[in-house]
């Protein structure tokens, strides 16, 4: 028996009627060639007999015989025809019969020592599959966004969009999208910058790994509120850096202590409008503070300004970068927390000396931002879209904020001392009845709550137990349903 007619031995699958027949054929051909039914060195029938045997034009079986060539299952020899490659490619594709694969010894390769450090204690967050579900802390009023005007200015900007919007961008960001913001910042934070000193990131977190990753060395200090925001703990520790714990009281960081504690260390972050997680404001004396400090120790200091825009008595108050003088504060910003978390931009803003190393640090990262959605974010900002959503969402959260207060007075006295937050999208709760803010909310999440015990953003310097409250991203109705579910949950103790 010759292998060509070994070959009409095979019983191939029927092809089902939404399959190309070229595809049909490849994927019959190209299994019985990984489960051993072909053979290696065995001759393929030519075309013309195949494409007879199977009602199909010789067109078809060509297209077949060409893509298994091409992905190297078989081989062609002129003038004597198509046989089984030697040495067939592992399979890449499905298919209903299992291919034999040889077998391979376990890997064991592992992470490297600043991979385990990199990844120490972080949680990845989960998709939003509820849209503005008590308390998320971390998320705004979804609900409220104007969907339908962002569509339309997205429409608008993509119909007019010059073809060079869809090729490369510049690292340090959209030169509109830098000018619209220089402007906003100036006029509603007192900062002062040009465009050429905004670089466009892909939020906070892109933000400080670009700052940790340049300004700190293994082994140097830096300076984290304690508590604070354990994304930045977690971002500045990866770098190698040696995380210096400093309390915080009523007026912000306490400077007396960093300094006792590291009075050489090479960086600060901070959270002066409203600290998180404790919600306080850095007091005019504590900032002067520490930009002395920081200007003698030759220090930097990260300013993170996520949510100052938010205040709820009076106007937002002034930037910290506003009094500085050196040039040690580094200003960062992000727009997911104030229109939606999907868009994923946020900004730095540099003193000068580090505009062209940090841009092309930042090249380095992804290239540069998504350069579409920077030219739509530019045209809701300078046609005045964003200025007239803030300020709707300051009344809006300011509204939140007090349902949430006055439900908590009725329904968690005894249990829970529910602070009305002066800025900001969430507050504190602060446990009355538990001992443990890890347990509480432990059966809080339980009952479908979304809850953070502050001990979780402690590092050293112990609080009494308390919850993270998101109040922004909750409509009414669901901050009093959260509100009586929490009340449950904690009269469980």
């Amino acid at each position: 028996m010759s292998k060509e007619e070994t070959f009409q031995d095979l019983s191939l699958n029927l092809p089902s009627g939404k399959q190309q027949l070229w595809r049909w054929l490849y994927t019959e051909l190209r299994g019985a060639i990984l489960d051993g039914r072909l053979k290696p060195g065995a001759r393929m029938p030519s075309t013309r007999s195949l494409a007879k045997q199977y009602s199909l034009s010789r067109g078809t079986v060509a297209v077949a015989f060409d893509q298994l060539q091409a992905e190297g299952y078989t081989r062609t020899e002129v003038g004597s025809g198509t046989y089984i490659a030697s040495g067939v490619p592992e399979g890449l594709l499905p298919l209903t019969r299992k291919p034999v694969t040889p077998a391979l010894p376990t890997s064991k390769a592992v992470f490297s020592r600043r991979a385990q450090e990199f990844l120490k204690g972080v949680e990845v967050t989960p998709a939003s599959h509820a849209i503005g579900k008590a308390f998320r802390a971390y998320e705004a009023a979804i609900d409220l966004f104007p969907v339908d005007l962002w569509a339309r200015v997205g429409s608008r900007v993509l119909r007019k969009a010059p073809r060079s919007l869809y090729g490369h961008g510049h690292a340090a960001g959209y030169q509109p999208l830098r000018r619209a913001i220089a402007e906003y910042v100036g006029a509603s934070r007192g900062v002062h910058c040009s465009a050429e000193q905004i670089i466009v990131t892909s939020g906070v977190q892109q933000a400080l790994t670009l700052a940790g990753h340049f300004l700190l060395g293994p082994g140097e200090q830096v300076w984290m509120e304690d508590p604070g925001y354990s994304g930045a703990l977690q971002t500045l520790r990866a770098t190698g850096a040696s995380i210096v714990p400093v309390p915080v009281d009523n007026d912000g960081i306490i400077v007396k202590a960093g300094r006792k504690l590291a009075p050489n260390a090479k960086l600060a972050y901070v959270t002066p409008a409203n600290q998180f997680p404790m919600g306080v404001t850095m007091s005019v004396d504590r900032r002067l503070e520490l930009l002395r400090w920081a200007a003698s120790a030759n220090a930097w200091i990260i300013e993170d300004d996520y949510d100052g825009e938010y205040r709820y008595s009076g106007y937002p108050v002034a930037a910290l970068q506003s009094l500085d003088k050196s040039g040690c504060v580094i200003y960062v910003g992000t727009f997911t927390k104030v229109l939606f978390n999907g868009l994923r931009l946020g900004f730095m803003i540099l003193p000068e000396r580090l505009v062209e190393p940090f841009t092309s640090a930042r090249s380095l990262v992804d290239r540069h931002p998504p350069t579409l959605e920077q030219a739509i974010l530019a045209e809701f900002i300078t046609e005045g879209h964003f200025g007239h959503h803030i300020r709707r969402m300051r009344q809006n959260y300011a509204e939140r904020n007090d349902i949430l207060k006055i439900a908590a007075n009725k329904h968690l006295s005894g249990l829970l001392d529910v602070e009305h937050a002066a800025a900001g999208i969430r507050t504190l709760g602060w446990l009355k009845t538990w001992k443990s803010d890890i347990e509480a909310a432990l059966q809080a999440r339980k009952l479908g709550l979304e809850v953070e015990p502050l001990s979780t953003f402690i590092v050293k310097y112990e609080r009494p137990p308390a919850l993270m409250l998101g109040f922004a991203g909750c409509n009414p109705a669901e901050l009093r349903r959260g509100v009586s579910v929490l009340a449950t949950a904690l009269r469980s103790c």
